[in-house]
């Protein structure tokens, strides 16, 4: 089903715009400027309407109607990254999320979603990204060409394509083979738990060895994973573009998804998510589905979200066997560090693997750029930001770099071959499967492993 990118049948007249927020929301900042120093536009551009006290009085005059939705107003919102790193830095609580949220949903009724992009990135982006079966045969050249050492090809056509297809292009990393999961796998030893596994769509279709790797994982430490075939894309990409209506569909539909598994919805204690991009959008299903029929199912689907190394830290880890002499470094995913809070668990867990070296990184939890799909609508602030990120990492010397989100990994992996080749970059679930079963994932040699 195609998604609705135009905005033909709407219209928002000006004197409605920001009425849809609580207006306390707006007042609840008291512009004290703390957010200034992690808001990684402010960093960059030095500009106030670029941070988040800015965008709160830019949109907050709008809807007073003090202020015109000029074009200027709407560039430095939309070059928001919706991190929520000021959130985390704000003394007051703002929610600032919702602000933003205001903003993007008011827009999509006076024009397309994504409004940065041509016709044609916008349909590739709600009509290819969201799906991992298009993703994969859309992709399937690509490997091709990649498998038999003609990559080379498809980086010059790449360089001769419009720039903005080329733009898209230059994300794709280099494919591994693809991993049919089966819709059950047992626990391996005493069951434990009982969890659901999320696939993702775009995450599914770039990395499914991380999938395969997050389900070893779970074997490992006694959990019966059950991995229903008819899931669909989280909503993120649609609700962060402001397209309520298709994110809620999405919803519904993973939510029928995960009640057809054996016991239901209520006979799983989890459901697994490694992208911690999408895991704020599970975790908000209660919220998204408010009005719609599924509205009892989003509750409790949102209730049992949790990403991988949350759940595992809560579940108790069993200890990996293999050791794993690699140094490595981490980087806090903004989905992850800002957005659900979750910052030691993923170090915890690789702290338990044997001769690993986890370096310190400086600007850990500072936007890398990726942002969904921001290196996509906003590519300059984008790629000084990823440059800004690899360059943090190339200093450590580390071999490997992890991040817990599929977006943070083509990001980062992207910029490192630009400027910093020759490190591996992957999730931390891939590190931890192969503590447990001895295989080598890295393309690396790595004594003791396979």
């Amino acid at each position: 089903m195609a998604t609705n990118t135009t905005a033909e049948k709407t219209t928002l007249p000006m004197a409605q715009l920001g009425k849809g927020i609580d207006y306390e929301l707006f007042m609840d900042c008291v512009h004290c400027g703390l957010c200034l120093g992690a808001c990684p536009t402010y960093v960059e551009t030095g500009n106030e309407n670029d941070s988040p006290r800015g965008r709160i009085y830019l949109w907050r005059a709008i809807a007073d109607g003090r202020a015109p939705l000029s074009e200027e107003a709407q560039s430095h919102m939309n070059l928001c990254l919706e991190c929520m790193a000021c959130e985390t830095a704000c003394p007051s609580g703002v929610q600032y999320r919702h602000v933003i949220h205001s903003y993007k949903h008011d827009m999509t009724l006076l024009k397309p979603p994504a409004p940065t992009l041509n016709w044609l990135q916008r349909w590739m982006l709600f009509n290819l990204t969201p799906f991992r079966g298009r993703m994969a045969w859309s992709l399937l050249p690509v490997k091709i060409m990649q498998r038999i050492g003609l990559g080379w090809v498809v980086n010059l056509t790449g360089k001769l394509m419009p720039k903005s297809l080329r733009l898209m292009q230059e994300i794709v990393p280099a494919l591994g083979p693809s991993h049919s999961l089966p819709e059950f796998l047992p626990a391996i030893g005493p069951k434990r738990a009982t969890v659901g596994l999320l696939l993702g769509c775009a995450a599914d279709a770039f990395y499914p060895q991380v999938n395969k790797a997050t389900a070893l994982l779970l074997q490992h430490n006694g959990c019966d994973v059950h991995i229903p075939k008819s899931q669909d894309c989280c909503g993120a990409l649609h609700e962060h573009a402001g397209l309520e209506d298709e994110a809620a569909r999405l919803a519904g539909k993973n939510c029928d998804a995960f009640a057809k598994v054996p016991g239901g919805l209520a006979g799983l204690d989890a459901i697994i998510s490694n992208a911690g991009g999408c895991s704020p959008v599970l975790k908000a299903y209660g919220k998204i589905l408010e009005k719609d029929p599924h509205s009892a199912e989003g509750k409790q689907f949102a209730g049992k979200v949790k990403d991988i190394s949350e759940f595992l830290v809560t579940l108790g880890p069993i200890k990996p066997k293999h050791p794993v002499p690699l140094k490595a470094v981490y980087h806090d995913a903004c989905g992850l560090a800002h957005a659900q809070k979750i910052r030691s668990q993923p170090r915890q867990l690789l702290a338990m693997v044997d001769k690993l070296e986890l370096a310190s990184l400086n600007e850990s939890d500072h936007c890398c750029g990726a942002a969904g799909s921001y290196n996509i609508t906003q590519p300059e602030m984008s790629a000084t930001l990823g440059k800004r990120k690899a360059g943090n990492i190339a200093e450590t010397g580390a071999q490997v770099v992890l991040t817990g989100n599929v977006g943070c990994t083509l990001q980062i992996d992207r910029h490192l071959r630009d400027g910093h080749p020759g490190r591996w970059v992957g999730h931390p679930a891939q590190i931890l499967a192969a503590a447990y079963t001895g295989e080598n994932p890295f393309g690396l040699k790595v004594p003791g492993l396979e």
